[in-house]
């Protein structure tokens, strides 16, 4: 890739669990650049297991991975991209961070916590310039599957939802819809656009799996109307 595009790149790395990783190659990053239009916050891994299941180390690591790397990446490009008067951030999420599958519940924990940082953060930076985007796909056909961190199985677990979820992933019948390049291409159009959506949602699986969820929550919400306006100090 060097070969192919000389100066126009500029290869770093980092360890999104060191802080002062993030900041050195950020920092190095836009020296080298002197401008950076996008930054994708992308590193994440799956923590799969039972909450009971997964070790105290294998929590530890998924949070700093998923939640407070891409928070400490996320608060340190933000002067950079004030200082050049905009820019767009993109936090890759997943429909993991609307629903919730049984044995994935640590990586919900910092799915949906990014996704509520990252929504935060936008309406700080808006008169800023910086849009950010939130991406969702799918299960998608990449490597992630390999790559899960698996808890030690409780045989308790057998039969309940876990163990399901458990032998359908090994099994191969957890249904994998999401083609990468589409998702990336998918991905490049929407912060090409104008005006970014704040969520963007990528596969037939996702969008059909948060519909429901979205749906199933606004239904039990109208359902308490009452009692949540029962709450309300008297007038």
């Amino acid at each position: 890739m060097l070969a192919q595009y000389g100066d126009r790149l500029c290869v770093l790395t980092l360890d999104v669990t060191d802080v002062q990783s993030i900041r050195t190659a950020v920092a190095n990053a836009f020296e080298y650049m002197k401008r950076i239009d996008v930054v994708v916050s992308n590193a994440a891994y799956g923590l799969f297991g039972a909450a009971e299941e997964v070790s105290d180390t294998q929590i530890e690591r998924q949070i700093a991975t998923n939640l407070t790397g891409s928070i400490q990446l996320i608060r340190t490009v933000l002067p950079y991209l004030r200082k050049q008067g905009g820019g767009r951030i993109v936090q890759v999420s997943s429909e993991g961070g609307q629903i919730a599958y049984p044995n994935f519940s640590l990586y919900h924990a910092t799915k949906w916590g990014i996704e509520g940082f990252v929504e935060s953060v936008a309406k700080e930076v808006a008169p800023f310039g910086i849009d950010c985007l939130i991406v969702e796909p799918g299960p998608t056909a990449t490597n992630f599957g390999q790559g899960l961190d698996h808890a030690q199985p409780m045989v308790c677990y057998d039969d309940t939802p876990a163990g399901e979820v458990r032998r359908a992933v090994s099994s191969g019948a957890f249904a994998i819809k999401g083609d990468a390049v589409k998702t990336v291409k998918a991905m490049i159009d929407a912060v090409d656009a104008d005006g970014p959506p704040l969520r963007l949602t990528l596969g037939s699986t996702a969008y059909a799996s948060i519909s429901q969820a979205l749906a199933e929550r606004l239904r039990f919400l109208e359902a308490q109307k009452d009692v949540a306006f029962s709450a309300d100090r008297d007038n």
